[in-house]
């Protein structure tokens, strides 16, 4: 075991957070990965719990409504992510006998499931020897090995490589682990806590005195957004089983921005419209 190794997994043990997938089922796994892309763990919690206890395997939320699943979503986010989780349960069940694919080939070819997916299912859920870059292991080791503040939008070949060298033999997803949750809690992007990291002396960011980075950093904005308006859009059917568009629009500031998301909305499935109303859709 190699000191960065050490120094990881024994931080890990002693500080990792009880987040209930971590010891779920490959299934609860995967509902997870789905639930936290882009959003907090503290808002997943609770909707995480509540679609395992209602849809404890991929067979039960298969048959599930569309509406159903989208209201379940709730508000984490745009529920795209509802309805390719929603599609995905139904190719395991087709494809799979309705158990969860273990190679990472198979895992990719389920809807909503590209290659950091896979490789964190493959990971967490399997055990496996795979190659896991969220944006928190991406800066702890963007700045622990090339000592710099961010890492590039997304992950380079050259970065893929040398990160792929030093996924240990044993224990890698136990590894995948304790990096992310290194990056997470301490390596974070704004206020890093550098004196609580246990690999502080080994950090080039902090030896060559923490330079900030050229890359210049998006806030990522809501208000006023489309992002905002679609999820207003979507939060009011949930509420009220049929809308018009004179309704939606009274909810919103600019008209021209919810005529738009009403387009979008209805070309990814999220809503329908029937005559002049518009609703959750009704399968």
């Amino acid at each position: 075991m190699s000191a960065l190794e050490k120094e990881v997994l024994s931080w890990f043990e002693k500080n990792k957070r009880d987040l209930p997938w971590r010891s779920s089922t490959p299934w609860g796994v995967m509902v997870s990965e789905f639930m936290l892309q882009q959003t907090p763990v503290v808002r997943v919690l609770p909707k995480w719990n509540e679609w395992l206890q209602r849809w404890p395997t991929p067979a039960d939320l298969s048959k599930a409504s569309t509406a159903e699943v989208i209201t379940a979503w709730g508000r984490l986010g745009y529920p795209r992510r509802a309805l390719r989780l929603h599609e995905a349960s139904k190719v395991i069940v087709r494809d799979f006998n309705g158990v969860i694919p273990s190679t990472q080939e198979e895992l990719r070819s389920l809807p909503g499931v590209g290659e950091y997916t896979a490789a964190a299912i493959a990971s967490f859920a399997f055990n496996q020897q795979a190659l896991v870059l969220d944006i928190n292991i991406r800066r702890l080791f963007a700045r622990l090995i090339d000592g710099v503040e961010f890492p590039t939008p997304a992950p380079t070949k050259t970065e893929r490589e040398a990160r792929q060298r030093i996924i240990p033999n044993r224990d890698a997803h136990i590894w995948a682990a304790g990096t992310m949750e290194l990056g997470a809690l301490i390596c974070t992007s704004r206020n890093p806590k550098c004196e609580l990291c246990p690999l502080m002396s080994q950090c080039a960011w902090r030896n060559n005195n923490y330079p900030k980075s050229e890359q210049v950093r998006k806030g990522q904005s809501w208000h006023g957004t489309d992002r905002q308006c679609r999820g207003t859009i979507v939060q009011a059917l949930r509420e009220k089983t049929f809308m018009n568009e004179a309704q939606l629009k009274a909810l919103w500031k600019e008209d021209s921005q919810v005529e738009k998301a009403l387009v979008t909305l209805v070309k990814d499935g999220l809503i329908e419209k029937n005559m002049k109303a518009y609703s959750m859709p009704s399968t």
